[in-house]
């Protein structure tokens, strides 16, 4: 686990002074550290009859389609506004460094579907936590919110009472 955490760079002052931006790009580009990361995190779901995997942009679309390649099923996008034509359900959630809206089809999941969330980075919760409420308006069931790292010091699990979280690295 050591390897993958040094693999991920920080950048200072992204997206704004005072943000220590964690960039996985740097994993996704080394294809054997991107395959044990999808390895660890699929093995953990084999078992937990997962229908469908939802991916939250951008980032999470990659850790998202890989993992539900790896599980046999389908993959969900949850987008920025604008972004999905059909009709969606929309959250407005705030971020470490302002506020942001995200959209899911309202057709994307039916009631009782088993959800796993994904996404790279567990940080403040915020952009979970909207996420967990558009699936919960969709019907679906969530197993659990899986993420590639969390920074843990910001606590962003505590946003997320009653949900099930699991991340692969604690930066």
């Amino acid at each position: 686990m050591d390897k993958l955490k040094k693999i991920i760079r920080d950048i200072d002052d992204f997206p704004k002074t005072g943000i220590v931006f964690k960039d996985i790009t740097t994993l996704l580009a080394d294809a054997t550290s991107f395959q044990r990361v999808i390895d660890l995190l699929g093995h953990r779901y084999l078992d937990q009859r997962i229908d469908l995997v939802v991916g939250i942009e951008a980032r999470g679309f990659l850790t998202g389609a890989a993992l539900a390649y790896k599980l046999n099923t389908g993959v969900v996008l949850v987008r920025k506004p604008g972004k999905l034509p059909g009709k969606t359900f929309k959250e407005t959630y705030t971020l470490e460094y302002g506020t942001d809206t995200l959209e899911v089809h309202q057709d994307a999941i039916k009631p009782g579907q088993r959800i796993l969330i994904t996404d790279d980075i567990l940080a403040t919760g915020g952009t979970i936590k909207a996420v967990v409420n558009l699936i919960r308006k969709t019907g679906g069931d969530i197993v659990e919110c899986a993420f590639l790292a969390e920074l843990a010091h910001l606590k962003g699990r505590e946003k997320l009472t009653g949900i099930p979280i699991f991340s692969l690295l604690s930066l």
